[in-house]
């Protein structure tokens, strides 16, 4: 698997998750120490990704495309997207969100999240 393809599986799973508003869902896709940061304060943890997807609106949609990636180890995956969220009841949001995968024996997660303006 080439390293976009390998975010991209971690990453639709996010997107699909988003999209049926299933926060608990999202949170699985994190590491148990994640650090997160949406476009509120960060938070450390699944607990702190769950509460942040459940308090988005109904009918909020994700779509992404990936810009850059890197794999500087065999474990690690670097990721650089372009995300525009969308809401039944407003414009769109246009954001960037650098991600950062491990790969371990239970699989891929995120471990870093950062979105930004």
């Amino acid at each position: 698997m080439t390293t976009e393809q390998l975010l991209r599986s971690v990453m639709d799973r996010w997107k699909a998750s988003i999209d049926a508003r299933e926060p608990e869902r999202v949170a699985a896709l994190f590491s148990t120490d994640a650090v997160f940061q949406g476009l509120r304060p960060y938070t450390v943890g699944r607990p702190g990704v769950a509460a942040y997807y459940d308090s988005q609106p109904a009918g909020m949609t994700v779509d992404y495309r990936v810009l850059e990636t890197r794999r500087p180890t065999s474990d690690v995956v670097l990721g650089y997207l372009a995300a525009t969220f969308t809401f039944a009841d407003r414009g769109p949001l246009e954001l960037n969100i650098g991600v950062v995968l491990t790969g371990g024996a239970d699989g891929w997660h995120v471990a870093q999240y950062q979105a930004c303006g």
